[in-house]
C-alpha cells in the first residue's frame, strides 16, 4: 500500500512512522512533511490545495490518503477526494463540523443526550462583553466558535482574564459562547468509526498549559501519556456508550455518517463524565503515545473505516505505558524565532523515538520552523520507567531558546 499523509506536525510524523513500521505500507509520502521525515518522501504542497493533493495521488499511485490536521477536513478534502474515487480516511465536511463549529457540536450533544456543560452563545464582542459584566461567579469557560488551533478556549478565573481574552480574540462578528465551569480531571478518548461502528482507543491525557504545574497560556499540547488511569475500563465503557456511540448514531440520523477519528475531550469528576469538546482527527500529541502502543496494523484499521467493515475488528494495545514530551521554541505559544539549529538528535538512545513537528532540513542541518518543535517519546512496562527514560534523554537535545515541561504525567504519578 502507498499512503499519502497530509500535514507537517508530530502527529503526521507518527502516523507515517507507524504505517511503515507495522507492515501497513510499502511507501508513505507526507505533504508537506518536516525535517524528521526522509526528504524524498516529503512533498511541498499545501494540504488545503485539493487539486495539488489529487495530482500527487495520481502521480504517486496513492492507495489511500490520511488527513492529519483539522483545517482540510473542515474545508471538505474528504468530499473532494471521494468524488475523484481516491480512498481517504476522515470525516466529510459536514461531519467535520463537530470540530469546525463548537456550537454545532453542542447541538448534536444536546439533541442526542450526550453529557456536556450547559452554555449560552453570543454574537459579537459587544454582546459578550455586556454579558461578562453581569457574571459574579468565576471561573467561567469562554469558547470561540470555529477552528483555533487548540487555543480558542479560555478558562477565566477572574473578570480581568475574561476581558483580556475577549478583547484579544473577538471581533464584531465573532460567535462566542460561555459554558459552566466543570471541575475535574481531563482525558482524551479517541474512537475510530466507519459510520456505523465505533471502537475506542485507550485513554490519553494531554497537558495544554505551557509551563509546569499547569500554569501559563494554553497551547496545542506540551506532552501526553497513555493509558490515562483516570479513564479505567468502567469509565471507558461509559464514554463509549454515552458519548461515542450516541454521536456516531446521531450523525448517521442527521444524514452525515461519521468516518474517521472522533476525539472526545472528557472531564471526569467521581463517576460523572462530561464532554468538553470534539475533534475529528488524531490528537496531537496524543497520537504520539497511542500509536506506539497499538497492536493492530494501523493500515488495516484505516481501510476498515473507509470500507465500512470495522465491526470485524478488535482494537488491541500493548500492556505498556507511553509518554511524549514536547520541546518548544522560546516564546511559544506567543511569538517565537525560527531557524534555530537543533543539536543532539544523534545522541538520543535508540529506544527513544523523536517525532519531529516544527522542523525543517536545510543544508544537512535540522532547524526549527515552528512553536512545538519535537516530541520526545518513550514506552516501557511502567509509566515511571517511560517517564524517567524521556527525561534522561531529552536534555541531550538543544537549540537556542528551547524549553519543555518537566512534569508531564504528574497527575498519574501523584495518584499512585
Amino acid at each position: 500500500m502507498r499512503y499519502l499523509v497530509l500535514g507537517s506536525g508530530g502527529r503526521e510524523h507518527c502516523i507515517a512512522w507507524r504505517l511503515l513500521n507495522d507492515g501497513s505500507a510499502s511507501e508513505v509520502y507526507v505533504a508537506p512533511g518536516n525535517g524528521g521525515i526522509a526528504q524524498e518522501y516529503c512533498i511541498a504542497i499545501d494540504p488545503n490545495d485539493f487539486d495539488a493533493v489529487k495530482k500527487i495521488c495520481f502521480e504517486k499511485k496513492i492507495d489511500a490518503v490520511v488527513v492529519g490536521p483539522e483545517a482540510p477536513l473542515v474545508a471538505g478534502v474528504v468530499d473532494y477526494l471521494s468524488k475523484e474515487k481516491i480512498p481517504v480516511f476522515g470525516p466529510s465536511r459536514q461531519a467535520a463540523m463537530l470540530e469546525g463549529s463548537k456550537l454545532y457540536a453542542k447541538y448534536i450533544m444536546e439533541k442526542y443526550g450526550v453529557p456536556t456543560a450547559s452554555h449560552r452563545d453570543f454574537k459579537g464582542k459587544d454582546a459578550i462583553l455586556s454579558h461578562l459584566g453581569s457574571i459574579r461567579d468565576y471561573p467561567v469557560v469562554i469558547k470561540l466558535d470555529g477552528l483555533a488551533a487548540g487555543k480558542g478556549v479560555c478558562v477565566a478565573s477572574s473578570p480581568d482574564e475574561a476581558l483580556q481574552f475577549v478583547s484579544e480574540n473577538c471581533s464584531a462578528d465573532s460567535t462566542v459562547f460561555i459554558e459552566d465551569f466543570i471541575d475535574g480531571e481531563e482525558a482524551s478518548v479517541l474512537g475510530i468509526s466507519d459510520g456505523e461502528t465505533v471502537l475506542p482507543f485507550i485513554a490519553a491525557q494531554d497537558h495544554k498549559r505551557a509551563f509546569d504545574g499547569d500554569r501559563g497560556p494554553n497551547t496545542g499540547g506540551m506532552g501526553a501519556y497513555a493509558p490515562a488511569p483516570v479513564i479505567d475500563e468502567s469509565r471507558l465503557r461509559k464514554v463509549r456508550d454515552e458519548v461515542l456511540v450516541p454521536v456516531i448514531n446521531g450523525m448517521k440520523k442527521e444524514g452525515h455518517p461519521f468516518k474517521g477519528i472522533l476525539y472526545a475531550g472528557i472531564i471526569v469528576r467521581e463517576n460523572d463524565i462530561k464532554v468538553l469538546e470534539f475533534n475529528v482527527r488524531f490528537g496531537d500529541p496524543e497520537t504520539q503515545v497511542l500509536l506506539p502502543l497499538l497492536k493492530n496494523e494501523l493500515g488495516g484499521l484505516i481501510e476498515a473505516s473507509i470500507n465500512g467493515n470495522l465491526s470485524e475488528k478488535i482494537l488491541e494495545f500493548q500492556p505498556q505505558h507511553a509518554i511524549t514530551v514536547v520541546i518548544a521554541s522560546g516564546g511559544y505559544p506567543g511569538k517565537y524565532a525560527k531557524g534555530k539549529r537543533i543539536s543532539g538528535l544523534d545522541a538520543v538512545a535508540e529506544d527513544i523515538i523523536v517525532f519531529h513537528a516544527g522542523t525543517k532540513r536545510e543544508d544537512g542541518r535540522i532547524l526549527t520552523s515552528g512553536g512545538r518543535v519535537l516530541n520526545v517519546t518513550a514506552k516501557a512496562d511502567t509509566l515511571m520507567e517511560a517517564r524517567e527514560a524521556v527525561y534522561r534523554e531529552i536534555t541531550k537535545i538543544s537549540f537556542e531558546g528551547s524549553f519543555f515541561r518537566s512534569d508531564i504525567a504528574h497527575r498519574a504519578i501523584a495518584a499512585r
